[in-house]
């Protein structure tokens, strides 16, 4: 009976419903692109971090964990190595460079990133062959810059940047491509580390000193813990700070205020949409008062008119989330590659499932005020 008396009002009244329906569907398409902008910029952000092939990473202390700001030495690298229960140990350099293309498009901001070939730090090719010299003017690319520009495997990569006060330029051979690596919302391109010493921006050209690293990638022997191995070797080796991928990459600058202010936007779309879903029920229960008097006076309960009127609430709401999940499918295909929105299938589905449930918590008051009509007075006979 309370499934027959929803379908039957909404039927009745598509065209209104179908214009609510419209409405969360909006709602839906602006709660849905910023999950998947929190979720773009945030892997835009950590991606190259929340990869890496280590359990931990080794900062200079007192730099705030910061990536560009760390400097540590081969000696600090050997210390780090013969600490007990680490297995390898990679150095990292992490720079910026340009990449030219010579059919005259826009030149492409990348990071440099510094491995040694063989050692944890770097990414694997997904197709061609990972870095394999530590000398060779060679290259593995993130998968996502070379779909977006078109290189592929052979090509000639031409790296600019700048050495003392001139622009130079560098021709780099892509081996191999990777997946996705971003490094702050920049591609990146791994190279051999003396490579990278080489090419990366400097100051003073020339310059024969020894080569300084941003971070060290360590990989654990299996099973040890990696809070307690991360205090020993902070303990043991001089002027290091060392903690897992995840505080690494939450630590970045701007990640935490970046994540914590979309999620607020997410917070309160939500909350506009209990508003907006409770005040248009609300206005529908007190528009079919009579109605509702009708009922209750040829005997239909309570629990009838109730469970009416949540069904009602609960079928507007799947139509407009399902709408506005169609819509935000579709308009995702003709984004535009650079735009940095990811919508990964959990923050989508917590996305849709907190639309769904706002519907029937904005409804809750028009519930109640169904449940509250007098059938005497809502019929005009009461004394």
């Amino acid at each position: 009976m309370s499934i027959f008396l929803s379908f039957k009002e909404i039927w009745r009244n598509r065209s209104r419903f179908l214009l609510f329906s419209l409405v969360i569907a909006l709602i839906t398409v602006l709660v849905l692109f910023i999950a998947g902008l929190a979720e773009g910029l945030a892997n835009a952000n950590r991606e190259y971090l929340a990869k890496l092939d280590a359990e931990l990473i080794v900062f200079q202390e007192n730099v705030d964990l910061s990536t560009a700001a760390s400097r540590l030495n081969r000696q600090t690298l050997l210390q780090v190595r013969r600490q007990p229960g680490v297995a390898e140990v990679g150095p990292v350099g992490l720079s910026n460079g340009k990449v030219v293309f010579m059919d005259g498009r826009e030149t492409v901001d990348v990071s440099l990133v510094g491995i040694d070939p063989g050692y944890p730090g770097g990414a694997s090719a997904l197709t061609g062959n990972n870095l394999r010299s530590r000398r060779a003017y060679e290259t593995v690319i993130d998968g996502d810059f070379a779909r977006q520009s078109g290189i592929e495997l052979g090509d000639m990569l031409t790296i600019i940047t700048i050495q003392g006060t001139e622009e130079e330029s560098y021709e780099l051979e892509v081996i191999g491509i990777s997946d996705g690596r971003q490094y702050f919302f920049q591609p990146s391109i791994f190279v051999p580390m003396q490579v990278w010493e080489k090419i990366r921006p400097q100051s003073n050209v020339g310059n024969n000193a020894e080569i300084t690293y941003n971070i060290f990638a360590v990989q654990l022997e299996p099973g040890l813990d990696e809070t307690s191995m991360a205090a020993a070797i902070q303990r043991n080796v001089d002027r290091v700070e060392v903690v897992d991928r995840v505080t690494a990459y939450e630590a970045a600058p701007g990640y935490a205020a970046q994540q914590s202010t979309l999620s607020t936007q997410r917070a309160f779309t939500l909350l506009i949409g209990v508003l907006v879903i409770g005040g248009f029920f609300q206005i529908q229960t007190l528009q079919k008062v009579p109605n509702i008097g009708m009922l209750k006076a040829i005997g239909a309960s309570n629990r009838t008119i109730g469970i009416a009127v949540v069904m009602q609430i609960i079928i507007v709401t799947i139509i407009g989330v399902f709408l506005g999940s169609l819509g935000t499918f579709l308009l995702s295909l003709a984004l535009p590659a650079g735009i940095p929105i990811v919508f990964s299938g959990v923050s989508a589905l917590t996305a849709i499932l907190s639309l769904l449930l706002i519907g029937p918590i904005g409804g809750l008051v028009s519930v109640r005020l169904a449940l509250k009509v007098e059938p005497l007075m809502a019929l005009g006979l009461s004394a």
